[in-house]
């Protein structure tokens, strides 16, 4: 970690000043670096409801409930993106990975097959 990124991370630790939602996204970022990834996705819920049509941040906190073991969790925030931005290939990729994860692989393999479509590779026939 570069000089000025840990003095920037370390500030963000600071419990004195008010935390903005700028500063709880990077820090939970750096969380999920770090594989934190529940007390990550504590902090991404809490950025999401301040900024909730933010599809790089939902994104972000399905894949730190997938990491942490909230398959349901993660679940409901890949439906969320998928409903609002049909065409975003990675989270059709992890709802599938998250299905079957949870045991439900007929209702992953939809799923898995327009993720492969729309990232260009061909689906097994």
């Amino acid at each position: 970690m570069s000089e000025n990124r840990w003095v920037a991370a370390t500030r963000l630790f600071d419990t004195v000043r008010a935390e903005t939602v700028a500063d709880k996204w990077e820090r939970a970022q750096l969380l999920f670096e770090t594989r934190d990834y529940a007390k990550a996705a504590l902090l991404l819920a809490e950025v999401a409801e301040e900024v909730p049509f933010q599809t790089d941040l939902r994104l972000l906190l399905a894949r730190a409930y997938y990491h942490s073991a909230q398959l349901g969790k993660a679940e409901a925030q890949l439906r969320v993106i998928v409903d609002r931005d049909p065409v975003e290939h990675y989270a059709h990729l992890l709802l599938g990975r998250t299905l079957e994860r949870r045991g439900r692989p007929e209702e992953a393999a939809p799923w898995l097959r327009l993720a492969a479509a729309f990232g260009g590779e061909l689906a097994d026939v």
